[in-house]
């Protein structure tokens, strides 16, 4: 009885295979499959850290001796030119070879031969996937924050020129007391830097290197990890090989951030809307920030806030999806996990593309002839101020005002009341009241109220730390000023 012997698959045959895995199994995987679990037309923006993180690794195996220099020196040739291929265009990215770092090593293989093999040494790519991302995601949160910057500083701008231009505070969006318009556009211009402090801390422990790792266990190879992580500029490496592999808290932790952030230019987005619809009147944006109707010729819609208002829905849905993906997988590396890369991409995106147009929405841009700034929110402070005097703004500081001749604050918040129901009646501002109607309500009212009646004398005297006089918000703007450079 004659037994058949195995059949070896052929040199040419293993270097062709789609998957590394493949000789295990007796049946290719269907289109139907490929099309299901491929990321490459996606991750391929992973490219260049894909390619930083295997150069890294290549010198750290030839440092170590566990490749030959002369294999170094080839992967680097080889990467080189696939790295001109995908800038020029001319790269074939292969739905059969499922994601960006098996369509880099494939080509890799194919121009230096079995150095491209001998790359994978000692890493998985449960390891490579957790290092790219967090290489990507470094060099965007970089960006992001120079983008936050840049917005800050249009509205410090803004702000600049509107010290004493006053608008009407609101509370559950009724009058409440006048504020400088100044001072209402700083206070985005502080949520904007905590965004950026969040994104400052949430790099930190995007920064640390998983590389090393392997699989889930680690390696039997005497890998240097710290090697790389300082070749890589990371502060440090992952401690625990299991959590390295499938941690995505940075990715959850950064889309916070983001979903946060999104919440802030939806808050702006809701007051610029509310500015400038004909009711209001405050303020103009550019022309090329609006849209019209299809059928009513005199409308100027403010499409970017209202698309902004609406992206942070779609932010704050990738977060609650990543939170999701994460929230049932066991240790350490799950599939699962490739489901990470689309929500997180489209999240960066979405952020930069939105702080990108708000910067020069609120602050115009340079013309490149003139030299001079262009666009941007134009002010109308008569509006402004005409809707301030609307709802007794300074009812609060005729109340401080009896405090300070003696009466209890509750005392005096009660007298107030009756001098805004008579005012009402009379369909009149407080200001506006004769001193002999205002002394009706207390006699210690003097001829000196109408100081503090008056609009401006309400800004200015709110000189405290933090308040809303213009000497506070100049002191804020010099503040800023400094700080954005």
């Amino acid at each position: 009885m004659s037994t058949s012997q195995p059949t070896q698959p052929s040199h040419n045959q293993l270097d062709t295979k789609a998957q590394a895995w493949s000789a295990l199994f007796s049946e290719p995987m269907s289109d139907l499959v490929k099309r299901y679990t491929s990321s490459v037309f996606f991750d391929k923006r992973l490219w260049q850290a894909d390619i930083a993180g295997s150069l890294a690794h290549a010198e750290m195996l030839a440092a170590q001796g566990i490749i030959a220099p002369e294999d170094q020196a080839a992967i680097e040739r080889g990467m080189a030119q696939i790295s001109q291929e995908i800038e020029s265009g001319q790269f074939e990215w292969k739905l059969d070879l499922e994601d960006v770092h098996l369509n880099i090593e494939a080509r890799l293989t194919q121009l230096v031969g079995d150095a491209g093999k001998r790359l994978h040494t000692g890493r998985s790519r449960n390891d490579q996937v957790a290092t790219d991302v967090r290489l990507w995601l470094r060099s965007e949160i970089d960006l992001i924050g120079g983008l936050l910057t840049e917005l800050q500083k249009a509205l410090v701008e803004v702000a600049a020129k509107n010290i004493d231009v006053i608008l009407p505070g609101f509370t559950h969006l009724q009058v409440a007391q006048p504020v400088s318009f100044a001072h209402h556009l700083l206070a985005y211009v502080e949520m904007f830097a905590r965004d950026a402090e969040r994104m400052a801390d949430v790099r930190k422990r995007v920064n640390l290197l998983p590389l090393g790792s392997a699989a889930l266990a680690g390696t039997t190879y005497p890998l240097d990890r710290e090697r790389v992580a300082r070749s890589l500029g990371m502060e440090g490496v992952c401690q625990n090989s299991l959590d390295a592999v499938s941690d995505r808290d940075f990715a959850i932790e950064f889309t916070a951030a983001a979903s946060l952030c999104m919440v802030h230019i939806s808050r702006l987005s809701e007051e610029l809307i509310i500015w400038m619809s004909q009711n209001f009147g405050f303020i103009k944006i550019a022309d090329r920030f609006t849209t019209g109707s299809s059928i009513m010729p005199q409308k100027k819609n403010p499409d970017v806030p209202e698309l902004a208002r609406g992206k942070t829905g779609r932010v704050v849905g990738h977060l609650m999806g990543l939170i999701t993906l994460m929230k049932g997988q066991p240790l350490a590396y799950n599939k699962d996990n490739q489901e990470d890369k689309e929500p997180l991409f489209d999240t960066v995106d979405t952020l930069k593309d939105t702080l990108r147009i708000f910067a020069e929405m609120v602050g115009g841009q340079v013309n490149p002839t003139t030299g001079a700034k262009e666009g941007g929110i134009t002010v109308n402070a008569p509006a402004m101020q005409e809707a301030a005097k609307k709802g007794y703004a300074t009812a609060t500081d005729l109340a401080d005002y009896l405090v300070k001749k003696g009466l209890p604050f509750r005392d005096a918040h009660e007298t107030v009341a009756h001098a805004v129901k008579a005012a009402t009646t009379h369909a009149c501002d407080l200001s506006e009241l004769p001193l002999t109607v205002l002394q009706g309500f207390h006699p210690s009212i003097e001829k000196d109220v109408y100081d503090c009646l008056s609009l401006h004398g309400s800004l200015n005297a709110r000189n405290t730390l933090g308040g809303t006089a213009p000497a506070q918000v100049r002191t804020q703007i010099a503040r800023h000023q400094a700080r954005l450079g």
